[in-house]
């Protein structure tokens, strides 16, 4: 990863990882940072699977514009593909892929990378931007390793997280 802004991201991310009282502490940081620093990422957000129900996955916290997709089936959008392929998927044009989900008519491109713990899916960072073809391969790494530093935090320290990872 040669981009210095993404290296100093994971590392703060990281560092506050290992105090973090919660993981929703974790994503607030997380989100507010990433948004923070990388302004062509317009819309970020972490959508989590419903403990409850592993079909649906649910808005957690997030940077720009409001989003009516609060719940999303996992057999829906971009968000929803994402879970079921399981594997990091972008979107270099949204209005070309029938599977994205509208939002706002400003975004252009969508990546959204799965968060694994205990060896299955328990979430998502979703990434929007106003800018056609913005995600590359650095991105992905980027936001791989993120969500990496997530799913490990979920594992060591967050209990009811685990409990649900653990239960699929």
């Amino acid at each position: 990863m040669a981009n210095s802004a993404f290296q100093e991201i994971i590392s703060g991310i990281s560092h506050f990882a290992a105090t973090a009282q919660d993981l929703a502490s974790l994503q607030e940081f997380s989100v507010s940072l990433i948004a923070e620093r990388l302004p062509y990422y317009n819309w970020v957000g972490f959508y989590m699977l419903d403990p409850d129900d592993d079909g649906v996955l649910i808005l957690g916290p997030f940077r720009g514009a409001s989003t009516e997709h609060i719940r999303i089936p996992v057999t829906e959008g971009i968000c929803g593909a994402a879970v079921a392929q399981g594997e990091t998927i972008i979107v270099e044009d949204v209005s070309s892929d029938p599977r994205y989900l509208s939002c706002s008519i400003e975004t252009k491109s969508e990546i959204v990378v799965p968060i694994h713990a205990n060896g299955s899916i328990v979430g998502e960072i979703d990434i929007d931007s106003h800018l056609l073809n913005a995600f590359g391969q650095e991105d992905r790494s980027f936001l791989e390793e993120c969500a990496a530093v997530i799913g490990r935090f979920i594992e060591e320290k967050d209990k009811s997280a685990l409990q649900t990872a653990s239960a699929k």
